[in-house]
């Protein structure tokens, strides 16, 4: 196996268990109707306010039937309602309801206690270092993507 096949198969492995581990905290904390691919989805709408249905697609890395699935499973399950965006009615954005602003303080509660239990295995010095190297290597390859794209 090469370096770079090495290096994608330990990123998806460790977001595998990132992910699955947090899905495990959630759901004892009583959201059991969560799937980790719903996670993205959230995780980037409790950081960011009211986004547009087309800016969680670019960022997510979703394809628009994906996301509108996505979406329609999140609205039918309560976390989430589209609205038009009062700028630009053609535009929908997408808002927490209140069961999906409990949601985020609870996620805010969760990604903390494993923000700690990592930093307690690793160490806070060793964990920024991770941090810092990967926000590096995503921008180093998304350039390189960027400039191959035709225009």
């Amino acid at each position: 196996m090469n370096k770079i096949s090495a290096i994608g198969n330990l990123l998806k492995k460790t977001y595998r268990l990132y992910s699955n581990e947090l899905i495990h905290l959630l759901q004892g904390r009583g959201y059991l109707d969560l799937r980790a691919s719903f996670l993205e989805i959230l995780v980037y709408m409790s950081e960011n306010e009211n986004p547009s249905i087309k800016n969680i697609g670019e960022v997510c890395g979703l394809k628009k039937q994906t996301m509108t699935s996505h979406l329609n499973e999140l609205e039918k399950r309560g976390y989430i309602e589209r609205k038009p965006s009062v700028l630009d009615r053609r535009e929908l954005k997408v808002h927490l309801t209140d069961y999906g602003e409990k949601f985020k303080l609870t996620l805010i509660d969760v990604t903390t206690e494993l923000e700690k239990k990592y930093t307690s295995k690793m160490g806070e010095v060793e964990l920024d270092r991770v941090q810092l190297i990967l926000d590096q290597f995503y921008l180093k390859i998304s350039e390189v993507e960027q400039q191959s794209m035709p225009l």
